[in-house]
């Protein structure tokens, strides 16, 4: 019988989190461009800038605290110092969570340079950003969500 490793769906479901996001991010959107600044007003975006990535430090903030508490604690368990494999899967989740964050965070602010020097703010660039953001969220969730069952079963 397969035994896949220990974190086999976490691993995979970060990435199929990712592409179902973007399928439907990217087929919604309507045009093939986009203008960031509302209304036309240049800089009109860098106070939503500065709330996105804001938000995307204190969602990376709390799945780093979680990752790093709950292994730092296998210490203090029996087993060797290590934690049981269960918990692998919604470690990995969160990981995916702080991966994607980091990603959002530095292409937001990659693109919103770029948008500010001519180029246009696309359909596809739209939907990363997009994608990228809510795979953060989607990742942290399912990871804390997964990681409460396994605790408390």
């Amino acid at each position: 019988m397969f035994h896949p490793i220990p974190g086999f769906s976490g691993l995979l479901l970060g990435p199929l989190v990712f592409l179902g996001v973007g399928a439907v991010s990217y087929f919604t959107k309507k045009y093939e461009a986009y203008n960031l600044d509302p209304q036309d007003k240049p800089g009109a975006f860098e106070p939503f800038l500065a709330k996105y990535i804001r938000t995307a430090e204190f969602i990376i903030g709390l799945a780093t605290g979680s990752i790093v508490l709950l292994v730092g604690s296998s210490a203090l368990h029996g087993q060797g110092g290590r934690l049981p494999w269960f918990y692998a899967s919604p470690l990995l989740l969160l990981a995916w969570c702080v991966f994607y964050g980091i990603a959002f965070m530095v292409w937001l602010i990659f693109h919103y340079e770029e948008h500010q020097h001519g180029t246009p703010h696309t359909r596809l660039a739209y939907s990363l950003s997009e994608t990228l953001g809510f795979s953060s969220v989607v990742c942290f969730l399912s990871g804390y969500i997964w990681l409460i069952f396994q605790v408390t079963s």
